[in-house]
């Protein structure tokens, strides 16, 4: 019999539709929504238990009730089930994850670093975005940081998006490279049209790529866009297709696995999991100091 990883309850509160998600194990909208995966959501509070902002064209609200409780405001049935269900990956068994990610190591020391990474970053979860907004979020991130990526992106909804969305490949064609180099997109600007102008004339399929099960192919194709090399191509199979045996390696990254593998690092020896363990150790290290800090 498979495991109940969670239940859900409809209501209505203030006007509000909202799904309340309980019994739900290793979910912290905090660290979920602030470890520098999603660009278009902020704090509502100084404690992180709530954030709001803007996916698949909708707003929406996710709310922290206690440890195993998640309000999704803004949302009813239909778009539990369409969107937010699929988006929080609540099928996905993190409890099993974190086993099998420590497990996976090939020392004791090993195995010890991962017990602490996975215990830190426990709660996150690697979201399921929308994989043109994902593609296009990670070209701006690229030697950029994330106060100034999500200006860049909130520019590029406000101006090319409707009612705030995230741009169609048809607006940011339309912009030209002219029009998104205004927003102050930098070299990045070319990179983003020639993004846009590959989906649009349907010589990168995203729904290809999304059901593709070749990860090399689906980089080969991704590092055909100007500008899109290794890096990022991995951030948008990880958080935009579901490729979650995707391992992005950044600054932050190389640091954290230099300093307590140096040995060396196999990501494939975890699999599937290959990507949430990314998240736990790029945590650990961003965050907080690879056990340096408190």
């Amino acid at each position: 019999m498979n495991k109940k990883l969670y239940s859900v309850e409809y209501g209505k509160r203030n006007s509000e539709h909202f799904a309340r998600v309980s019994g739900i194990s290793c979910f912290s909208v905090k660290k979920t929504f602030d470890c520098g995966q999603a660009f278009r959501f902020e704090p509502d509070d100084p404690d992180g238990m709530s954030f709001s902002g803007k996916a698949f064209g909708r707003d929406i609200r996710f709310l922290q009730e206690d440890e195993k409780t998640v309000s999704i405001i803004g949302t009813g049935e239909d778009d539990f089930e369409n969107i937010w269900r699929r988006y929080l990956v609540l099928d996905e068994d993190y409890e099993e994850a974190n086993r099998c990610i420590v497990a996976a190591m090939g020392s004791e020391h090993a195995r010890e670093v991962m017990s602490d990474a996975v215990r830190c970053g426990t709660g996150i979860r690697i979201l399921r975005q929308d994989p043109f907004e994902a593609l296009i979020s990670f070209i701006i991130s690229q030697n950029n940081n994330i106060p100034r990526i999500k200006k860049i992106i909130t520019a590029l909804c406000g101006t090319y998006g409707k009612d705030g969305a995230f741009p169609t490949p048809e607006a940011l064609v339309g912009a030209g490279v002219d029009g998104l180099f205004a927003l102050r997109t930098g070299f990045r600007a070319a990179y983003i049209y020639d993004a846009a102008k590959k989906v649009l004339d349907g010589e990168i399929s995203l729904k290809h790529i999304e059901e593709s099960d070749d990860y090399d192919e689906c980089t080969r194709i991704l590092c055909s866009i100007k500008g899109v090399g290794p890096k990022v191509s991995s951030c948008a199979l990880l958080y935009g297709f579901g490729k979650t045996e995707a391992f992005p390696i950044d600054v932050w990254m190389k640091r954290s696995l230099d300093r307590h593998f140096p040995e060396g690092f196999e990501p494939g020896r975890l699999g599937r999991y290959a990507g949430i363990a990314q998240q736990y150790l790029f945590y650990y290290e961003r965050w907080l100091g690879g056990g340096q800090e408190s």
